[in-house]
């Protein structure tokens, strides 16, 4: 048998009921991990659980939302009294707001997408880096933190202003935690997807009145693959970001977005 990657490492994974949580998850679970999951969907989460354990994963789980810090910091402290470690944290939990150009996007929402999009990753980090320094520190355990940032962090995008400044703050925070924290075990990087097909795309960017084919065409459009990508596409490059082997890359926002960044 051949030996699994993260075999008794422990995932911590944010936004996990989701497209990308979800995707990541079951392929973590091939791969020998345990887990402990947040979402605000608590019925996805448990459902999600249910499936990882039948493949033999241990798991915990935790409803809530990264809004709050109060509810990163009880996730962060689940890993250590379930599993005394924490080797990968991956922040995906994201929203957006409804598209509109910045003079007429509603502030609330604006508050909601900073609060989620770049909060929830600070707050997360703020309390996962320091299990993963003392992991370093007493047993020389490397780890990684992978947050999911957008396409949007790394170019404007008309009508999405507010996820893209959030966004961009994702990239910014990543770029700083690596260089404070590469000395001392801890990997840090983002991943920067264009639009891939989630239950966010589907449910919220395709479901216009003028049709799904019709705004998949419009979201594609400066795509030169000129598709969305599957959520496996990008989960199978978050693994191999995650992956121990993966040791010298640190500090890294990768567009993974068929293309679009390189014209």
């Amino acid at each position: 048998m051949s030996e699994k990657i993260f075999d008794g490492q422990t995932v911590l994974i944010t936004g996990a009921a989701g497209g990308f949580g979800r995707s990541v998850s079951e392929l973590f679970a091939e791969q020998g991990a345990n887990f402990v999951l947040s979402d605000y969907n608590e019925s996805g989460l448990n459902e999600l659980a249910e499936n990882l354990k039948a493949k033999g994963a241990k798991v915990a789980t935790l409803a809530g939302s990264v809004a709050e810090e109060a509810h990163c910091k009880e996730t962060a402290e689940l890993a250590h009294s379930t599993f005394g470690r924490l080797d990968i944290a991956i922040n995906n939990a994201g929203i957006g707001h409804d598209p509109a150009k910045t003079a007429e996007v509603d502030s609330k929402q604006a508050e909601m997408t900073v609060q989620v999009d770049l909060m929830g990753v600070f707050y997360g980090m703020k309390h996962q880096i320091p299990l993963m320094e003392a992991g370093f520190k007493d047993h020389n355990r490397t780890s990684s933190i992978l947050n999911v940032a957008s396409l949007a962090g790394l170019g404007g995008a008309p009508t999405l202003g507010m996820y893209a400044a959030a966004k961009f703050g994702v990239v910014g925070l990543t770029k700083s935690a690596a260089l404070e924290y590469a000395r001392r075990g801890i990997r840090v990087n983002a991943i920067c997807p264009a639009f891939a097909r989630t239950p966010m795309v589907e449910n919220g960017l395709l479901a216009g009145s003028n049709g799904a084919k019709e705004a998949e065409d419009f979201l594609t459009r400066g795509v030169p693959m000129r598709r969305l990508a599957e959520p496996e596409e990008i989960t199978r490059s978050m693994l191999w970001i995650c992956d121990p082997r993966n040791s010298f890359m640190t500090g890294q926002a990768v567009a993974l977005d068929g293309g679009t960044s390189a014209m």
